[in-house]
């Protein structure tokens, strides 16, 4: 059966647009350095799937210099956004409760991040009220 295209990244893409995030627009060779850091990854690889990433427009490339380097297209939040919604709509039925319910129960939030949390749910209230 063949798999469905989704638009969103595949795990190997989304560790590449991860270091593009943090370090903005840097070469192939520092993507690769930066990747290696966390597990082995051969150059070749990196350097295919950029160029697939490339053609998929979801990162650009500017060969006005030397080497040429690579950014994103969009910015880390839209992508995370369209994840969420993805993942939302598959596993959770829509429901953005029993997502957030899941995520808090499996890992703890910090206190910023609890900060945040309660900011936006106050928000919300606001507007629906």
């Amino acid at each position: 059966m063949a798999r469905q295209s989704t638009g969103l990244p595949t795990d190997g893409e989304l560790r590449i647009l991860q270091v593009l995030w943090s370090r903005g627009p840097s070469s192939v060779r520092e993507v690769h350095e930066a990747l290696a850091e966390r597990q082995e990854t051969g150059y070749t690889t990196v350097l295919k799937l950029m160029q697939i990433m490339t053609e998929k427009g979801t990162i650009r490339v500017d060969r006005s210099v030397r080497p040429q380097v690579y950014r994103t297209v969009e910015p880390r939040n839209r992508t995370q956004r369209r994840l969420v919604k993805h993942l939302l709509d598959r596993a959770f039925s829509g429901s953005p409760g029993n997502l957030v319910l899941q995520a808090l129960s499996t890992k703890s939030a910090t206190p910023e991040e609890r900060r945040q949390i309660r900011e936006l749910l106050d928000r919300l209230e606001e507007e629906s009220a």
